[in-house]
Order: structure tokens, then C-alpha cells, then sequence
């Protein structure tokens, strides 16, 4: 059989990067060169900061960083002298999810790799099992054609991300009827059918994977000619983007149907905890929303840094203007955030932010009153707050905010919205 000594990885990024490290680390005799055209990422990978935050990453890469683990620029050198170039040979998904990364490659459910039912392709399929067998049982390892293990990667973060729309779903009509979200989740979790996981109630799914897996399938289906399937993944996709508009919808409604000019303080920017990565966050959702009727708003994040916030908020689809340099605020710490602030908006659960974490005490004192914390998972005590939970009945001594217009959906691709000038 064919043995693989040198491995290619085209692209640097969050997938590449911690997958080859990885594998570098648990294959010491195959030498692993990572390649990418952005030559400011690659110099970050060389340094002692890298350029993305992954619990356990900087010590698997500083462990064989220089000894089989290269990061370089040089791209056609690498694909020349490597044995595999992962990305254009083999179809070999990944199922990592951000914040647990490393241990989902150190020991995963299963590794998945499709080839071309070939003589050639399954050699290459071959040859890289006994790559992954270096660290991964044998029976964990499973080989597919090509189609079946693409599918198999856009069907698995759809699943996740219905059951997180299931779930939203459900919370919208625990705050209408008076139920719990969470008490209904542990109910229905314990069913072993359907099991616990992914039973969070939330104020949408972000991240790069979730929505652009849930749209490649449903732009699949339209394209082979089925449109009934399609519409039922596209209903994912249209109850998060509900979500996000009714959790923006019911801050308003709390903070007395007006935000026009007042402090809202948001802890948490990246999509969730344990990593700096923002894309498609929902917290970029809420800020907008937010900003489109005139909040002032203070951001925190442990991770992400002030660069990034502005780049996401001063996005076409998201700001216009100098919308964001007049009612954007990055904040040091979560108490310069809340300071004075008329609202808390808890948007990444980030372990600080929870009642040990952080003190709400002196938060509360320093806060414009009534104090309002505004969160989507029940992890904070209630001291003098009025905290409002996503799947928690609606106090019924507040007037429900009714907008002119319904909150428009927007897309991070989509042009700019032009407001007409009154």
C-alpha cells in the first residue's frame, strides 16, 4: 500500500489550520505543510499569537511547529512535493465544532472518507485511513463514495440546525403560553429517541457552517428538481432568521417600545464561547437591529477583537453610513460595557458572564433603572435585575411592542438598504 510521508493542506483557516495540526501531532513522521495565499495569516501561525482561538491549539501547534508542522505561502512547492494535498484529492469532511475542536480531532465520533470508485480512488482512500489509524480505531473510520460522504456533511449540520430551530421554535410558544423552554427541553431530551443535545433554546445558530450547509442543501434539491424538500430545509433557515427578529423585537418592547438613544450594553460578539469566530453570529443580527432604531451600543467579547466587531457591523448589509462610528462603542471589559447602560444584552454565553464570572451587583448599581438584562439561557440570578429569558412567559405589566412594519430579514450578502431621508 501506498504511504504517506509529506501532506498538503490548502488554506489556513479554521478548518485547515487545527486539522493539520492535528494530524502532525499524532503522526510525527509525516511531515505536514500548511499553504495559504494570505501571507499576514501564515506569518500569525508562525508567532506566538495565532490567528484563531481554539481552546488547546497553541500547545498542539507549539509542540511540532518547525519539526513536521510547517506553515507557509509557497503553495506550489508544497502541492509538488506532497504525497496527498488535502482539499482537491479526497472528499474528507470534517465535523468539528469551534470551542471543541482539538478534542473532537483527538478523539472523534467518526472520520469520514469518500473516493471515486476506482482502483486510483481507493488507494487514496486507503492510504489515508492508515494516516487517521495512526490515533483512530479502525471501526470509527468509515469509507463512502464521493456523493454519499459529501451529502453525509451537509445532512449532519442541517440535522443540528433543525433541532435548534425545533427548539426556538418551541420557545416562542412557552412565552405565549406560560411554559418553561427549558423545563420542556429536559422533558422531551429524556426520551431516548430523541435524546438531549441541541435542546438550548437560543436567539439563532451562526457560525460558517450551519446556514451555508442548510442552503447548499436546499440550492441541491431545487436544482435536482425538488422543491417540496427544499422548502422544508429553507423553513430552518426562515425560523432563525424569526428568532433573531423577535428576541431584537422584544428588547424594544421591554425598554418601553423606544432604544432611540439609550445605552445597550452587549456582552458577547463571536457566535459562541470558547472561540473569536463571528461569522454569521447572531449578535450582528441584534446589533443591527438594534442600531436601525437609534440604540447606542457597548460590546464587549473575551475574543474577538475590536478590529473584527467593526468590519462585521460596518458591513453594507448591516450599517450605512457612519451608523457605526456614531453608535458603536467597543468596551474593555464588561463593566465599562454596562456602565450606565439602560439594558444588558447577553448574546454568547461566555463562562465570565455568568453569575460567578461577573459582578452584576456593582452593574446593577451603576446602570440606568429599571435595570433590564436581556439573555437567551438561564445562568444568572436574579439580584434586582428584570431579567428576560428567551422561552420565559412575557410579563404581562409591560405594553408588547407593535412595530409599523415588520423587522426586515437581511442577508450578509445582500446590497446595502437605502432608507429614504425625512
Amino acid at each position: 500500500m501506498f504511504e504517506i510521508k509529506k501532506i498538503c493542506c490548502i488554506g489556513a483557516g479554521y478548518v485547515g489550520g487545527p486539522t493539520c495540526s492535528v494530524i502532525a501531532c499524532m503522526c510525527p513522521e509525516i511531515r505536514v505543510t500548511v499553504v495559504d495565499v494570505n501571507e499576514s495569516r501564515i506569518n500569525a501561525w508562525n508567532s506566538p499569537t495565532l490567528p484563531i482561538y481554539e481552546p488547546g491549539l497553541k500547545e498542539v501547534v507549539e509542540s511540532c511547529r518547525g519539526k513536521n508542522l510547517f506553515f507557509s505561502t509557497n503553495i506550489d512547492d508544497a502541492i509538488k512535493e506532497a504525497d496527498l494535498v488535502f482539499i482537491s484529492v479526497l472528499s474528507n469532511p470534517e465535523f468539528l465544532a469551534e470551542g471543541t475542536a482539538i478534542n473532537d480531532l483527538k478523539y472523534p465520533d467518526r472520520v469520514l472518507i469518500g473516493g471515486d470508485e476506482t482502483p486510483e480512488g481507493q488507494r487514496a482512500v486507503q492510504a489515508l485511513c492508515a494516516v487517521y489509524e495512526h490515533w483512530v480505531p479502525r471501526e470509527k473510520i468509515l469509507t463512502t463514495n464521493t456523493w454519499s460522504s459529501e451529502l453525509s456533511k451537509l445532512a449532519a449540520n442541517a440535522f443540528l440546525a433543525q433541532r435548534i430551530s425545533s427548539i426556538n421554535s418551541i420557545s416562542a410558544l412557552c412565552e405565549a403560553t406560560g411554559a418553561d423552554v427549558e423545563e420542556v427541553a429536559t422533558a422531551i431530551g429524556m426520551d431516548q429517541r430523541i435524546g438531549n443535545k441541541f435542546l438550548k433554546a437560543s436567539v439563532g445558530f451562526g457560525g460558517s457552517c450551519f446556514q451555508k450547509d442548510v442552503l447548499n442543501l436546499v440550492y441541491l434539491c431545487e436544482a435536482l428538481n425538488l422543491p417540496e424538500v427544499a422548502r422544508y430545509w429553507q423553513q430552518v433557515i426562515d425560523m432563525n432568521d424569526y428568532q433573531r427578529r423577535r428576541f431584537a423585537s422584544r428588547i424594544i418592547d421591554s425598554l418601553f417600545n423606544t432604544v432611540t438613544d439609550k445605552k445597550i450594553a452587549i456582552l458577547g460578539f463571536a457566535f459562541k464561547k470558547d472561540t473569536g469566530d463571528t461569522r454569521e453570529s447572531s449578535s450582528i443580527y441584534i446589533s443591527k437591529y438594534l442600531m436601525d432604531e437609534g440604540a447606542h451600543l457597548h460590546i464587549y467579547d473575551p475574543k474577538v477583537p475590536r478590529e473584527q466587531i467593526v468590519v462585521d457591523l460596518s458591513h453594507p448589509g448591516v450599517s450605512e453610513d457612519d451608523q457605526v462610528s456614531r453608535l458603536v462603542t467597543i468596551s474593555k471589559d464588561p463593566y465599562e460595557a454596562c456602565d450606565g447602560a439602560h439594558a444588558v444584552v447577553i448574546c454568547t454565553e461566555w463562562d465570565m458572564f455568568k453569575v460567578r464570572g461577573i459582578g452584576y451587583e456593582s452593574i446593577h448599581a451603576k446602570k440606568a433603572k429599571p435595570a433590564f438584562i436581556f439573555r437567551w439561557t438561564a445562568f444568572l440570578l436574579k439580584f434586582f435585575f428584570q431579567i428576560e429569558t428567551i422561552g420565559k412567559k412575557v410579563s404581562s405589566k409591560r405594553i408588547p411592542y407593535a412595530p409599523s412594519g415588520e423587522i426586515p430579514k437581511f442577508s450578509l450578502q445582500d446590497p446595502p438598504n437605502k432608507k429614504p431621508k425625512v
